[in-house]
């Protein structure tokens, strides 16, 4: 008998994969009404879950357990099945016992979504069948079809903590920056989580800027800087312009991608690298760079109002990502009023702050952590906002022309279901 752990997207996904394939199983979720509950009784009606705390009893003639990435290894329903040898399993690896085409894996503290649709995209255009799912859009084993000759997954640390056997083609990690702190003893932790994926990996894909990120000689490097083996992949600036370049080849001027800010220069060399390692025509690369307008709620251009520019980076859940935005839009922009604030994770704010204090007018906060925000900024000027239809009109008032950024830093399950929701609430308010 198989256990499934979390009634969510990935909870869901495994249950069908498995009643598929007529393995038996049971479903439990600590949560009296989890979102999906309805759904899940209308696909699944001869199947009762299990809700409410969890009990040890959940475990007996359990031979293995299929686990949600939200589920926290802390949880005492997982201490009790590792206490009795219980094994417990991702989706992603239930994924790669049955995947047939070479899989490619992305992780990384942020990027990872840009990286992964971007790579999907140049893979389909080069006449691939290609399935881009995991951690972003589609569920990995929704994605599974035998006529796939691609998969492209993005991963995050808390399916490779639950992960011991996968088979990937290639991967990289990004980057790593503190994240997701309140599941982890130390940064420590999280970052040999986020390494883990290399140990899966045929051919490795590494970032010569990311000093926690061990260097192998056999792997194929990028970085901003002049790539120092011609497999390689990294930038040079000449006569006032900026270069993607393969070894000493130049790819393409910076200033022809329409992403924009250094953190995407380092998201398109990651993607030239992984496409290169899998054989994508570089012109079919190149094209794609220049016509891919990046993702729904990652630094999204949202309107141009009165002199007034709006970006949406609700999926920047972490200081590190909201710094990453704001130095993308100094370098263009002046008078920055931000609205930030959320479910704070438990890290270090100071860096965002100071950089706050130096470069922007204003700074809307919303949701719990807005008095420990207020507290943490000492020279902008602070505001406090209850709902986002307030965030938005607070913020154009405070300047005649600039830019309103949303970049939270923080979670959004204080006052929204999710990032996205509270990118769309964010963008109802602009454009009404």
């Amino acid at each position: 008998m198989k256990l499934v752990l979390g009634l969510g997207v990935t909870g869901f996904s495994i249950a069908r994969f498995l009643l598929q394939h007529k393995v038996a199983f049971k479903v439990a979720d600590s949560r009296q009404t989890p979102k999906l509950l309805s759904e899940f009784l209308s696909e699944f009606p001869l199947i009762k879950p299990f809700l409410g705390d969890w009990d040890e009893s959940l475990l007996e003639e359990v031979d293995e357990i299929f686990i949600s990435p939200g589920v926290a290894q802390q949880e005492t329903i997982v201490i009790w099945a590792l206490e009795k040898g219980i094994n417990i399993v991702s989706d992603i690896e239930l994924f790669s016992r049955y995947a047939l085409a070479p899989v490619i894996g992305i992780t990384g503290s942020n990027g990872k979504s840009t990286v992964t649709q971007l790579l999907g995209d140049m893979a389909k255009a080069s006449g691939k069948k290609v399935a881009v799912g995991g951690n972003i859009g589609i569920p990995a084993l929704d994605c599974l079809q035998d006529e796939v000759e691609l998969y492209i997954l993005e991963l995050s640390s808390y399916q490779l903590d639950y992960s011991k056997k996968l088979n990937l083609y290639a991967g990289v990690v990004l980057n790593i920056t503190p994240d997701h702190l309140d599941r982890y003893d130390s940064f420590e932790h999280y970052a040999a989580s986020k390494l883990s994926l290399y140990q899966y990996c045929q051919h490795l894909v590494i970032n010569l800027d990311e000093p926690l990120i061990p260097q192998k000689t056999s792997a194929i490097h990028f970085g901003i800087n002049m790539p120092k083996q011609d497999q390689d992949f990294g930038t040079v600036t000449c006569h006032g312009s900026c270069y993607f370049l393969k070894g000493d080849e130049v790819l393409m001027d910076v200033d022809e991608m329409q992403l924009i800010g250094e953190h995407n220069v380092a998201n398109i060399l990651a993607v030239l690298a992984l496409g290169d390692q899998i054989g994508i025509d570089m012109s079919i690369m190149i094209d794609c760079i220049k016509t891919f307008k990046g993702l729904e709620h990652r630094l999204e251009w949202v309107s141009d109002k009165k002199g007034i520019v709006f970006y949406n980076d609700s999926k920047a859940t972490n200081a590190s990502a909201s710094v990453t935005a704001l130095k993308a839009l100094i370098n263009k922009h002046e008078n920055i009023v931000l609205i930030a604030g959320g479910m704070a994770k438990d890290e270090d704010y100071t860096e965002l702050f100071k950089l706050i204090d130096q470069d922007v007018f204003g700074v809307v906060l919303i949701g719990q952590s807005a008095t420990d925000f207020e507290h943490g900024i000492h020279i902008a000027k602070t505001i406090h906002a209850q709902n986002m239809n307030e965030a938005v009109s607070l913020a154009k008032g405070m300047i005649n022309n600039g830019v309103v950024l949303l970049s939270p830093a923080c979670a959004s399950f204080d006052m929204f279901d999710n990032f996205e929701h509270r990118g769309l609430e964010f963008k109802r308010a602009i454009l009404g």
